[in-house]
């Protein structure tokens, strides 16, 4: 039998693999070892595969490719109504192959080594950032409770950091300087760190034409540049900016009914981390509204902030820049501040 569409349930070390042909007759239902996964592929005629968007999948997805099938990465939510009944691996695997040939299916694009390189150095660098909040939270609350309150910002932290290290200062007692030391070096140690992965973001992003375009844009800098870049690749895919905004999920979520449409929070659906970049550059815009000379801030947005509660403002920012940048990488152009304002 000649399978046409075939769908793969991927995992750590068992993959589920389901086959049709062009009646949708089943040709094939069995499990591979990580070892026999290519092999299989290899000997089989390029057929569609259809994957959920999930661990690895991009590993795979350019493996198979390689051999000369048609593969198609899909989002897993997308995937999850087809499943028939109960939960197991060829269960999973037979609902791929059935959403993958729906004409109404949405499919993620493949990313390649580079994008998934750069995407590395940004996740190492949130992780580390999440530890470096951490252990400045344990270090400043354990200072407290021997009376030693660090105010905020990163001056004072370091004055508690060389208090700590101070052994002739007696406001700490010798276990708790004990207990507090390798703190001390671990915020060192991940300072250091951070500003290592810092440096390698930044000496990409200015060979980058792309993502130096995107920095013209106030808000946007370039570790969140280099992200957009990395994790949208091609902006053509998305019709307009708005469709960009609405899948980073900076657009209200739909919530109509019988004609009546009541407004919402946003979706929060897509990258959470792209999203979370979008809204510190947009709170850091929003915050130069008192500043009179601030050419980051237009009318619209004073405007608005002046009638709305200032997370509001955020947001509609957050939206907004995300439009502008997907103009900006659409068209090929720099960020014009007198076309903003005009339209505005």
């Amino acid at each position: 039998m000649k399978i046409s569409t075939m769908g793969i349930d991927l995992a750590k070390n068992v993959f589920a693999i389901h086959g049709i042909d062009e009646a949708g007759n089943v040709g094939v239902q069995r499990t591979l070892r990580r070892g026999q996964f290519l092999a299989f592929f290899r000997k089989l005629e390029p057929c569609l595969i259809g994957m959920e968007a999930c661990a690895t999948a991009h590993y795979w997805a350019r493996e198979l490719l390689q051999l000369g099938h048609e593969v198609r990465l899909m989002p897993p939510s997308y995937v999850k109504p087809y499943v028939k009944r109960g939960k197991s691996d060829g269960i999973d695997a037979a609902a791929c192959c059935e959403a993958v040939g729906r004409p109404t299916m949405r499919f993620v694009p493949i990313k390649s080594e580079e994008q998934q390189s750069v995407l590395s150095l940004h996740r190492t660098r949130a992780l580390l950032v999440r530890q470096r909040t951490q252990t400045n939270n344990v270090l400043r609350s354990l200072c407290a409770e021997f009376g030693v309150v660090g105010a905020k910002g990163a001056k004072p932290l370091g004055d508690l950091a060389a208090m700590i290290r101070n052994e002739s200062d007696g406001r700490l007692p010798a276990q708790a300087r004990l207990a507090l030391m390798p703190l001390a070096d671990q915020l060192q140690h991940l300072a250091r760190n951070i500003a290592a992965l810092d440096y390698q973001i930044v000496k990409g992003c200015r060979s980058d034409e792309a993502c130096r375009r995107l920095q013209t844009i106030p808000g946007i800098g370039p570790i969140t540049a280099s992200a957009v870049i990395a994790t949208i690749g091609n902006p053509e895919r998305f019709r307009t900016g708005r469709d960009l905004a609405a899948w980073i999920g900076l657009t209200r979520r739909a919530n109509a009914t019988g004609g009546k449409d009541r407004p919402g929070p946003i979706s929060k659906q897509g990258d959470r981390y792209l999203r979370q970049l979008f809204v510190q550059g947009a709170a850091a815009v929003v915050g130069t509204i008192q500043n009179p000379r601030s050419t980051a801030a237009t009318p619209w947005l004073r405007e608005l902030a002046a009638r709305k509660n200032p997370k509001l403002a955020i947001i509609a920012q957050a939206n907004k820049m995300a439009r502008v940048a997907w103009a900006v990488l659409a068209k090929g152009q720099d960020y014009r501040a007198d076309h903003a304002g005009t339209m505005a």
